[in-house]
């Protein structure tokens, strides 16, 4: 069995902890981790940390919330010229979050839209952020022909509406922890095909939880997996081939991962 994580923030973690998650990650039959950045500095430690760990592969991106300024063409450029680099499998973490506090909305379309053009000049899949503002990035994958690289929602906790829309556009749902205790969202996950399901943990550092052992990290995902098994009546082993094989499949056109994640034994 090999499972996938599909969305960290692995590179956020202390250094002198990195190694013993990861070690916690492949013991949990995790293999690959994608770790993701959310601005400009962090999208380059995301990049450093693949370049430490063979089963880490970065993603680039500038989150919503990060939007503090303008998007500016110094910004795009900047994100385009690490997207290009070799190691660099999608674009993310970028899209849409529209509550009270978060940075101003123009702002974020003008980032959104930018970033999915990146996506399309370097055929990256992105893999999107989403929070009270389904409809608006389903309308912007839409007008940006998102769905010519392809990508998923990450931490979806959408309904089935939403869930059928993005499917219809040819992307993933990516599921995490969440799904361990929201019965509305097991409902979704139910009626989502297995073969559009990703998993994922989201993981990052979390001092607010008092207990250093409840922090999520990536062999989390093998818990998701267990629910997902449980949701759809089959085996672990068959999700974990199953959304291995979507992931894979995702980023088809980054040989880097597939390469690695064949080289590992069941």
């Amino acid at each position: 069995m090999k499972l996938i994580d599909c969305h960290t923030h692995l590179h956020d973690f202390e250094d002198v902890e990195i190694s013993k998650v990861i070690l916690r990650a492949n013991q949990a039959k995790v293999v690959a981790i994608i770790t993701a950045g959310t601005t400009i500095e962090s999208s380059v430690k995301a990049i450093d940390l693949s370049k430490r760990y063979p089963q880490v592969f970065p993603g680039v991106g500038v989150h919503p919330n990060e939007l503090h300024t303008d998007f500016s063409e110094e910004s795009v450029n900047r994100v385009l010229e690490l997207a290009s680099l070799d190691e660099v499998v999608m674009i993310s973490e970028i899209g849409l979050d529209f509550m009270e506090s978060s940075p101003d909305r123009a702002v974020q379309y003008k980032a959104f839209r930018s970033q999915i053009g990146i996506a399309r000049e370097l055929s990256l899949p992105i893999v999107f952020h989403c929070r009270e503002a389904y409809h608006d990035v389903v309308r912007i994958l839409k007008e940006e022909r998102a769905f010519e690289v392809g990508g998923a929602m990450h931490y979806f906790q959408g309904d089935q509406l939403i869930a059928n829309q993005l499917i219809d556009l040819g992307f993933y749902i990516s599921l995490g922890r969440p799904l361990l205790r929201m019965p509305d969202l097991q409902k979704v996950a139910l009626n989502v095909p297995i073969n559009r399901i990703l998993l994922e943990t989201d993981s990052f550092p979390q001092p607010f939880k008092k207990n250093r052992d409840n922090w999520t990290e990536p062999r989390h995902v093998a818990d998701v997996a267990t629910e997902v098994a449980h949701i759809k009546g089959v085996n672990v082993a068959t999700v974990a081939k199953i959304t291995s094989n979507n992931a894979l499949r995702m980023l088809q056109n980054t040989l880097l991962l597939k390469t690695y994640f064949q080289s590992i034994p069941l």
